[in-house]
This record gives structure tokens, C-alpha cells and sequence, in this order.
């Protein structure tokens, strides 16, 4: 009844071959990005192991289950995934993150909790002051384990391993395998069943892709005409830089646009009412910078813009993989400047095709590679300032 009330009909690739190995307690290696529902993969069948093995009706409670997770918004998501699922079952879930006061979670944890799924700071924080205790886990799982291994986090991940019962059920998930995390699965499952869907290199069959060639000082006013659209319903817009993400939504709203910005250096106060007022469709645009939106999921998201195109090719489809999700079917939009057709390449080659470059808009590009404007492209008149930042023509976008 609760996967039926969620909008639960059938299973996902990742979720009919994952389920039946787990379910036989086999460790599970799965290379799968956002979107293919590979929550669900492990969370059905460590709440169906919690519900049939033990009695949940017992007050003093041990974590059986923990997930680890890189962001502050992934551990939300997982930990919202798990309630959601347990909804009519008596088992306790709970999530922990750094970015805010620890009491409202030792509180909880003293409370006793079945599942927790935590990042790997505010756990170790929390291990170290004895108020997290490891030894009845019989679940672990890690989660985007390539984007802890960017964020620098995979020291206190093999910290946290050393806290855990060596008998135990093994979960990594990981959208790339670089060798560092080869090596970690080598160290950290037992002979794992391997499960692979929608490889890196492929993108989503029911996303539209468009490339737009566009100066870099123009691509805010780019933006501006494209949000006349009114079938834009939602945009996830990806900037390369926190600076740039704070100077886009400025130029947005004075444009008077829905816009707000989540990333890093925002409070997670702030991170979390920006996110839950974008999927409330409060807000219409939500900027965002790669790290912050890797945890985000939004089953209906219409449009993602590619504002900065990124330097690694696999970001590209990790980022329109935001729309397009559960077989729904999305737009994205990316603005290329001279600066990277290089970028847009290397994209290409990824995933194996040529992307559809559209011409028919009222900002082509002038420049030709060394970021010099010519000079009869003035501002056009009548026009709010729209540059990101106030960036003078000729120089690189602030908005980077």
C-alpha cells in the first residue's frame, strides 16, 4: 500500500535486477546515476529484512541499517525515501547532517533508531562523542560514492568502516567508476553481485537536448528571452561557480523572476526552504551549482539549463538526468560559449552522438574563440541590465 501511494506500478531496471540479490543477502555493487531509482533498490529490501527478522515492537532499538551519503540533500532525499516506504510498518528512520545543531539528533538517537543515514562529518562527529554506536549494523550502504571521492570524503568513510561488525550487508552505488573507487570495492564488498544500468555515456532517451551557441556576456539575456516561454514550468539552471549561482539569481529577480540559489555556502536553513518552495513551485528557477544539486530529486522537473557547460563530460549527464525521470519526458538546454566548444566535444564524444544546435534566437554567437567581442555588439535598448553580476561586455561573465 505505501509503494502504491508513493505512484509505485512497476519496477526500474536497477530495482528488478538488485532487489532479488539483496533479498538472498549478497553484497551489491551498483553503477547507476540519479533518476534510475536506485533508492528504492535498497531501501525495499532492507525494510522487508528489518520487518520480517526482527521484533520492531521492542523499545530498545539498535541501528541495523546505515546509508551514507555525501550531501546534506541526498540524506534528506534517502532518509524521506525510507520513511515513505515504512510508513505503515513500525520501523524508525533517521537523518543526520552537519550544517546545524546536533541536539535535535542525539535526542533522537537516544531514543533509539532502526535506520540511519547520515554524511560522513556529522557521523564520525557523533561516533567520537559516543552517541552513535555501530556494532548491531547488519546493512551498510554507500551512496554516490564518486561524488564523496571529489568531495574528499572517502578517509572518513574507511573510518567509519572500521566502527561497523565485520558479518554485515554490503551496498556501493557509484554513476562512474574512477580507480579509487574500484579499489574501495575491493576493500569493502564481499564477491558483490555487480549491476549496471544507463551507463555514463548514454543520456536519457525522452530528453530533448539543444545546444545554443551564445557569447558568454549574453547568455543571461539568452536566458531572460528563453523564460518568456511560459511552458518553462520548472528550471533547474547549473552554474559553475557559488559566486556565479548568487550573481545569476540576482539578475533574475531583478527581471522579476521566481529565482533562488542553493549551494554550498548557503545555511542549510536556507538550502532546504529554497528546495521545498522550488517543489512546491514557489520558486520557478532554482541555480544551482553540481555538488548541491547531485542530492536533488524532483519527479517533475520540465526543463534543466546548462548556464556554464561543465569541464568534466560525465557532469553533463548526471545534470539533464534532473528532468526526463520515471519515463517522463524533459528539455535541456545548454549554453555554449567560444570558450567551451571544447567542453561541448568532449561531451560528444561521451555520449556518442552530435547534439542539435538551435540558430533561430536573438543572441548568436560573435566571438570566435578568444573571448574578444566585436565592436558593434552594444546593448540593446529598452532592456533591463540582465549581465549576471553587471559584467562589462568583452570580459569573462561574473555569472562563472
Amino acid at each position: 500500500m505505501a509503494l502504491e501511494s508513493a505512484g509505485y506500478k512497476k519496477l526500474t531496471a536497477i530495482q528488478e535486477q538488485a532487489i532479488p540479490e539483496l533479498l538472498k543477502g549478497n553484497d551489491l555493487l551498483g553503477v547507476a546515476q540519479t533518476g534510475t531509482g536506485k533508492t528504492a533498490s535498497f531501501a525495499l529490501p532492507i525494510l522487508q529484512d528489518i520487518a520480517t527478522n526482527e521484533n520492531t515492537s521492542r523499545k530498545d532499538r539498535k541501528i541495523q541499517s546505515l546509508i551514507i551519503a555525501p550531501t546534506r540533500e541526498l540524506a534528506n532525499q534517502i532518509g524521506d525515501s525510507f520513511k515513505k516506504y515504512s510508513k505503515n510498518l513500525n520501523i524508525k528512520t533517521l537523518t543526520i547532517y552537519g550544517g546545524m545543531s546536533q541536539h535535535p539528533q542525539t535526542k533522537r538517537l537516544r531514543q533509539g533508531v532502526d535506520i540511519l543515514v547520515a554524511t560522513p562529518g556529522r557521523l564520525l562527529d557523533l561516533i567520537q562523542q559516543k552517541h552513535v554506536h555501530l556494532n548491531h549494523v547488519r546493512h551498510f550502504v554507500l551512496d554516490e560514492a564518486d561524488l564523496m571521492l571529489d568531495m574528499g570524503m572517502l578517509e572518513d568513510v574507511q573510518r567509519i568502516v572500521k566502527f561497523l561488525p565485520k558479518e554485515r550487508q554490503n551496498m556501493l552505488f557509484s554513476a562512474t567508476m574512477p580507480k579509487e573507487i574500484e579499489k574501495l570495492t575491493k576493500t569493502l564488498l564481499n564477491n558483490p553481485v555487480k549491476v549496471e544500468v544507463t551507463p555514463v555515456s548514454s543520456t536519457v532517451d525522452t530528453i530533448d537536448q539543444q545546444i545554443f551557441m551564445v557569447d558568454q556576456g549574453e547568455k543571461t539575456n539568452l536566458l531572460l528571452h528563453l523564460l518568456k516561454d511560459e511552458s518553462i514550468e520548472s528550471v533547474l539552471v547549473f552554474s559553475r561557480t557559488k559566486r556565479g549561482a548568487d550573481q545569476l539569481v540576482k539578475a533574475l529577480r531583478n527581471n522579476d523572476h521566481r529565482a533562488e540559489a542553493i549551494h554550498a555556502d548557503k545555511s542549510q536553513r536556507n538550502r532546504e526552504r529554497a528546495l521545498k518552495n522550488f517543489k512546491q513551485r514557489k520558486t520557478r528557477i532554482l541555480v544551482a551549482t553540481d555538488i548541491a544539486a547531485r542530492g536533488i530529486d524532483i519527479s517533475q522537473l520540465s526543463h534543466v539549463v546548462n548556464y556554464n557547460l561543465p569541464e568534466v563530460p560525465e557532469t553533463y549527464v548526471h545534470r539533464i538526468g534532473r528532468t526526463g525521470r520515471s519515463g517522463n519526458s524533459g528539455i535541456a538546454l545548454s549554453f555554449v560559449s567560444a570558450q567551451e566548444r571544447g567542453m561541448l566535444r568532449g561531451v560528444e564524444q561521451l555520449i556518442g552522438k552530435n547534439l542539435p544546435v538551435v540558430k533561430d534566437h536573438p543572441f548568436p554567437a560573435k566571438e570566435t574563440g578568444g573571448g574578444k567581442k566585436k565592436s558593434n555588439n552594444r546593448r540593446r535598448r529598452g532592456r533591463k541590465p540582465a549581465n549576471a553580476g553587471g559584467a562589462r561586455r568583452g570580459n569573462k561573465s561574473n555569472a562563472e
